[in-house]
């Protein structure tokens, strides 16, 4: 016997977070979803209980994360420049390679039991950037997905083709954890120590910098709504 499917999501803000604690966070929703799924097989002669779902949105201190197939030398910055720029730097159990989290980017981390939507990573992957290209779309720009490059990019095939969203998962048992991060107001400065994502030739970019203005804290909350919304019609899910 099946639970039923649970399209509704709780949503978390948390807030400015050192990325550890979040990730224990996730770790602890994500390994909470996976009993419930094992109780079920264990007792399938019995009525199954219903796996919840989570949306947590963070903004990290800076911080340079790896992902576990990432490359170490896509980190150009050794110990002594850390501390000298404030930034910490992690190892962690996503798919991908190098990214930067910092002050003034929206970090989403969907905790899903994707048997509750589409039992698909490549749909799922595929989601999260449509949820993105159709934020973004609001203030006039147009975003897109680059073949073989996992994000939201501007002008892909252009040579100022630019990342403005960086996508990384984990999942186990169609239980994911880590998601996007959006760059509204972050300082691209920090990019510069690293390769990102691996990938060379293509720049990064910010809300801020398309538009050529600082989003203001109540415009900040403006773009976190209009995800929750996207998140919700592409999903057809229900926060709460």
């Amino acid at each position: 016997m099946n639970a039923s499917q649970n399209k509704k999501i709780k949503f978390e803000e948390l807030g400015l977070k050192n990325y550890l604690e979040a990730f224990e966070y996730q770790q602890s929703l994500m390994d909470k979803i996976i009993a419930i799924k094992i109780k079920n097989r264990e007792n399938e002669d019995q009525e199954p209980e219903t796996t919840p779902n989570y949306l947590l949105f963070v903004e990290h201190p800076h911080v340079y994360t790896l992902g576990k197939s990432g490359d170490e030398h896509n980190m150009l910055a050794n110990e002594s420049k850390l501390k000298e720029i404030d930034a910490t730097f992690v190892k962690t159990n996503r798919g991908g390679d190098i990214t930067y989290h910092g002050f003034g980017q929206l970090v989403g981390y969907p905790i899903l039991d994707l048997d509750n939507f589409k039992s698909d990573i490549h749909l799922y992957m595929r989601n999260l950037e449509e949820v993105i290209i159709r934020t973004i779309a609001e203030y006039g720009l147009k975003g897109e997905r680059s073949v073989g490059e996992t994000g939201v990019w501007l002008d892909v095939g252009k040579p100022y083709a630019r990342k403005i969203c960086a996508l990384g998962v984990k999942t186990s048992k169609w239980v994911t954890m880590h998601g996007f991060a959006i760059n509204v107001n972050t300082d691209l400065r920090y990019f510069e120590y690293i390769i990102p994502c691996g990938i060379k030739d293509k720049a990064v970019t910010s809300l801020k910098r398309e538009l050529e203005r600082e989003f203001t804290p109540a415009e900040v909350e403006e773009v976190k709504e209009k995800i929750k919304k996207h998140f919700q019609d592409v999903f057809e899910a229900e926060l709460f």
